[in-house]
């Protein structure tokens, strides 16, 4: 198994708290789509304003179909682990374990008998939980009530906590045997070394054991806040509408404080090549090196750049070529 550090985008760690990394993400959907819809000829306007206890909106009006998606994002990704690796996972995981006395089976069933999807994830630079509903308001209020619950009102009763660690802890044994995961996670502490984007998002098998109920409840506390969020709402509503229902998802939470800012990254001093052994009939190569930030005014241009060449899978230039 070989790879080179060469090149790979930088994830703009100080983007997310000042929205940007969201904004270019929502840009980015409404730009790929005037390029490959004939239909389209404008970027949609995006609305924003922010709530009185310090949650950032961004709103995008989609009235042609009468659904709505929305996605909570906060800047509890793996970067703000700490010595707990594991530790913003588990916390997302556990989420729609329990809430406010109900438990995972009956929020399943709520969001089943309400026709909508909930989501949860969580990569190094943020936590998400999304949600998509129909706006017939039948349906939708009672969908955002129970967004509202579980992000404000998690349970994280130990029965549930020691079953989701223990999925993780499988996860982890079977990554030690998986050639892709191996290089990845090296890959990642060769690029960023000593700095929190090495750490891995799923943690370490001892990290993970240690986890404890303290622990996850003592990081929701701290990230899951107010100032700390991101709502970004695409779907039939008008303004008015995508206010009341930023409120009802939000307005509950503490105001908090932003987190610290994280180090920027550093760049590499000189090209490296790891070479790993594994007993594996494929070899998995990988090549990177800290590069573009979101922000950078030249980030779009090389997104479609890259695109044309490789990013769009099978239609790509390169892949015909291959």
């Amino acid at each position: 198994m070989r790879f080179q550090a060469f090149f790979l985008f930088k994830p703009n760690l100080t983007g997310f708290q000042n929205g940007s990394g969201l904004i270019s993400g929502i840009i980015k959907a409404s730009f790929l789509s005037v390029l490959f819809c004939s239909t389209a000829f404008a970027i949609p306007t995006i609305q924003h304003w922010q709530t009185d206890n310090g949650v950032r909106v961004y709103f995008v009006p989609a009235p042609d179909l009468p659904m709505v998606d929305i996605e909570v994002l906060f800047d509890a990704g793996s970067v703000r682990d700490g010595d707990k690796s594991g530790i913003a996972m588990l916390t997302n995981d556990l989420l729609d374990e329990g809430a406010g006395g109900y438990s995972a089976d009956k929020i399943a069933e709520t969001y089943e008998n309400l026709g909508a999807e909930i989501g949860f994830s969580v990569d190094r630079d943020m936590a998400t939980i999304s949600l998509r509903s129909l706006t017939d308001a039948q349906l939708l209020q009672p969908a955002l009530k129970m967004l509202a619950l579980l992000l404000m009102q998690p349970d994280f009763d130990k029965a549930s906590l020691e079953r989701i660690k223990q999925q993780m802890l499988v996860s982890l044994k079977y990554q030690q045997q998986s050639p892709g995961a191996i290089v990845r996670k090296a890959f990642y502490r060769d690029v960023f070394g000593t700095h929190p984007m090495a750490n891995p998002s799923d943690g370490t098998l001892e990290s993970v054991a240690a986890l404890s109920r303290d622990d996850v409840k003592a990081f929701h506390t701290r990230y899951y806040v107010a100032k700390n969020a991101i709502v970004a709402i695409v779907g039939a509503l008008d303004r008015k509408g995508a206010e009341e229902l930023t409120k009802t998802i939000v307005a509950g939470l503490p105001t908090g404080e932003l987190p610290s800012t994280l180090p920027p990254v550093a760049a590499l001093s000189k090209a490296h090549k790891r070479h790993i052994d594994h007993p594996s009939t494929q070899t998995h190569i990988l090549m990177g090196q800290p590069g573009m930030a979101r922000g950078d005014p030249d980030y779009f241009s090389l997104y479609v750049g890259n695109y044309i060449l490789g990013g769009s899978g099978l239609v790509s230039n390169l892949a015909e070529e291959v």
